[in-house]
């Protein structure tokens, strides 16, 4: 999945990079497995908007995936890789022996024509979800349940893997991409492997226009404000923030801990935020 540049003939094309999708077999998704997607743009059920910088954007359609993977020792032909615009990965569309097609999140290595089984008893190769007590130690995971029977949570963008380190008791002890070592039951579900499109992260989107076309609209810097919109506004000419960084309402916007009593913390080995 390598990635493809251009000849500079504007500013917007000079350092624009963009996927070849080589691996893509087809353009057309399955139908079936499409349902209507709503844009929210930022807003919650109240009509609030609570995420800033969204809206806009192409329309989309939802691809059902099967983040669950619980068809136990049924097996499944890999038929179609296909791109998904909800999701930085590349998803795969599974047919199962008994006829019945599911989209699964596609592993890094494995091709058209491959055959993955999902259960206890199934061989640790790519592509393969076993419950994390089947699962050999030093193996790389991705599409990691947090509650067992829920579905995979964690470790589900572009490129991202987990460790298995060690099992101890009824937990498993996993290295996550942040560096943050934490416990997960042993019977929560896992694929082998790594998550597809590695390149992802090196894409350079070249021009604020691709970004709008993402649904993502424009962040302006607190500096450049007037005092009344932020913080850090105001002052004669080019000015610094005169203080530590805040947000738009003046709290810490740097290293101020919010979260606060989270059940999952006991399970937590290792933070990601810890300083090495």
């Amino acid at each position: 999945m390598p990635l493809r540049s251009y000849k500079a003939t504007s500013a917007g094309r000079r350092f624009m990079t963009r996927s070849t999708f080589e691996e893509i077999t087809t353009s057309e998704p399955y139908k079936p497995l499409l349902e209507a997607q709503k844009r929210a743009s930022g807003r919650n059920n109240a009509g609030r908007l609570t995420v800033r910088h969204r809206g806009g954007g192409e329309k989309r359609h939802y691809r059902r995936i099967d983040f669950k993977r619980d068809k136990f020792g049924v097996p499944a032909r890999l038929a179609t890789i296909e791109y998904d615009p909800n999701r930085s990965a590349r998803i795969g569309l599974l047919h199962y022996a008994d006829g019945e097609k599911r989209y699964m999140l596609l592993p890094h290595g494995l091709k058209v024509g491959d055959t993955v089984v999902a259960g206890p008893e199934a061989e640790a190769r790519v592509g393969n979800a076993l419950p994390l007590a089947s699962v050999p130690l030093g193996t790389t995971i991705h599409n990691i349940e947090l509650v067992p029977g829920k579905g995979g949570q964690i470790v589900r963008s572009a490129g991202g893997a987990a460790q298995l380190l060690a099992k101890e008791g009824d937990f498993a002890t996993i290295r996550l991409p942040s560096g943050e070592v934490r416990r997960v039951s042993l019977r929560c579900m896992a694929t082998v492997g790594q998550v597809s499109n590695l390149d992802h992260e090196n894409q350079n989107l070249g021009k604020a226009g691709r970004a709008r076309h993402m649904g993502q609209r424009p962040e302006v810097r607190g500096v450049v404000m007037n005092p009344r919109d932020h913080p850090h506004g105001g002052g004669e000419g080019k000015s610094p923030t005169g203080m530590p960084p805040k947000t738009p309402w003046g709290k810490p916007a740097m290293g101020y801990r919010t979260r606060r009593g989270k059940h999952a913390d006991r399970l937590i080995v290792r933070s990601r935020h810890r300083k090495s």
